[in-house]
C-alpha cells in the first residue's frame, strides 16, 4: 500500500476479505478510510446491461417493459425486476417530463455567477436555504474558485431577468454581488449522464 500514511493500508493489506475502505484524499495526501459498509454496498458494480438500461430510461422514462427488455436482450420480467432494483438501490431517482421553455414564454436562459459578503457556514445556509425558494432558480451550484455560488435561471425575457435580479437574487441573504452570462445559444442540453 505504497504511499498510503496510515495503519489502515497495513489492515487491509493483512486482512483484505474482512476490511472496506475507502480513499480519502485530504490536504496531506491519499488515506484509507475504514467503513462500516462492506465494499460491495459503497461502489456496487452494475454489469453492461444495467448500464443499457439506466442509458434507454435516460433518454425516454416512458419506454415501454417490453420494449425495453427487447433492446437489452432479457425477457419483460427480469428487465422488470433489473429496473426495481435500480430504483431500490438508488440509481433511478425519479421521472419527469421534459417541457419545452420557449413555448411556455421562458426564452432567456442566464447563468449568474453569486459572489457573498462573508464565507462563513452561517451566510451558506441562508443563501442555501434561500434559494431553493425561489422557483426562477432552475439549478444553484456551490463551487470551488472566484465566485461562490452557480446559478441558473430562466425566465421570459432581460426585463424579467432585471426585475429577477433586483428583488430576488440581490435580495438573498449575504450576497454581495453578482456576474451574469445571458446565453446566446444552447449548444447541447440533453443533460444524460455518460453511461
Amino acid at each position: 500500500m505504497k504511499g498510503l500514511r496510515t495503519d489502515a493500508a497495513d489492515d487491509l493489506k493483512n486482512h483484505p476479505a474482512e476490511a472496506s475502505y475507502q480513499l480519502a484524499v485530504l490536504a496531506k495526501g491519499p488515506y484509507l478510510v475504514r467503513s462500516k459498509q462492506p465494499l460491495a454496498e459503497i461502489h456496487p458494480v452494475l454489469d453492461r446491461t444495467d448500464r443499457r438500461i439506466l442509458s434507454l430510461i435516460q433518454g425516454d422514462g416512458r419506454m415501454a417493459g417490453v420494449e425495453l427488455a427487447e433492446k437489452v436482450g432479457l425477457s419483460p420480467t427480469a428487465a422488470g425486476e433489473r429496473l426495481k432494483r435500480l430504483t431500490r438501490e438508488g440509481y433511478i431517482t425519479g421521472y419527469r417530463a421534459t417541457l419545452d421553455p420557449l413555448k411556455l414564454g421562458l426564452n432567456l436562459l442566464v447563468f449568474v455567477e453569486v459572489y457573498l459578503d462573508k464565507t462563513t457556514p452561517d451566510a451558506f445556509e441562508r443563501f442555501a436555504a434561500a434559494v431553493k425558494r425561489a422557483p426562477e432558480v432552475l439549478e444553484c451550484h456551490m463551487v470551488a474558485g472566484g465566485f461562490d455560488y452557480l446559478v441558473k435561471t430562466r425566465v421570459a425575457d432581460m426585463n424579467a431577468y432585471r426585475r429577477f435580479l433586483g428583488e430576488v437574487l440581490l435580495a438573498l441573504p449575504a450576497v454581495r454581488e453578482t456576474r451574469t452570462y445571458a446565453v446566446m445559444e444552447e449548444v447541447k442540453t440533453d443533460g444524460a449522464l455518460p453511461l
